[in-house]
């Protein structure tokens, strides 16, 4: 009798053992894989530069000297002066398209035929429609593939006229800005156009 008590106890005891059992072998059975992608992001740049060789007041360059931001000249009616602004595209900077802007006011006493604006044009610079002094660069610079930084010249001298009244000109200057714009998302713009979309003014 007690066998038959001790048998009914322990069956469902053990069935239950059995179950627990079941239920932990059948879970380590599964097949399982896991991986994981870890995003990291960094901030594209567009990056220039701006300058000009360091000259004396006659516009003759100091070989020894670094690259200035600006320099101040004396005018002498039918004396040519070195002034070379090189925009620079940075290493590493996103492919970009470059604009200046040249506030000119010495243009009225100018040589014709190597005027800055004729400079320019010679170096790839195009006037943008509607507007008087800003220039678009005529090929999109990809410094990023660049090996050193790219560098695009503007002009690289001015004369003035033998008969120039360089007396009314004596607080003029001559003001240079550079722009850049990424060119991802102007694809097939013109340089009109992108000028416009860029917004720098």
């Amino acid at each position: 009798m007690k066998n038959k008590k001790l048998r009914r106890f322990l069956l469902p005891m053990g069935c239950a053992a059995l179950l627990i059992c079941l239920s932990v072998g059948m879970t380590l059975a599964y097949l399982t894989s896991t991986d994981v992608v870890t995003n990291t992001f960094t901030v594209g740049r567009v990056d220039i530069t701006l300058d000009e060789a360091k000259v004396d007041a006659y516009g003759t360059v100091d070989t020894t000297a670094a690259r200035v931001t600006g320099n101040a000249y004396k005018l002498v009616p039918g004396h040519t002066y070195a002034k070379d602004p090189v925009v620079h595209v940075t290493e590493g900077s996103e492919p970009c398209y470059l604009f200046v802007k040249v506030e000119n006011g010495i243009e009225d006493i100018e040589v014709t035929g190597s005027t800055m604006a004729e400079q320019m044009a010679t170096n790839g610079w195009t006037l943008v429609t509607g507007t008087e002094n800003v220039y678009a660069y005529n090929t999109t610079v990809n410094a990023l593939d660049a090996t050193a930084p790219v560098d695009v010249a503007v002009f690289t001298s001015f004369t003035l006229a033998e008969d120039a009244a360089v007396g009314e000109y004596t607080n003029a200057q001559v003001v240079i800005t550079a722009y850049a714009i990424q060119a991802d998302g102007f694809d097939g713009m013109t340089a009109d156009e992108i000028w416009a979309a860029a917004a720098f003014e």
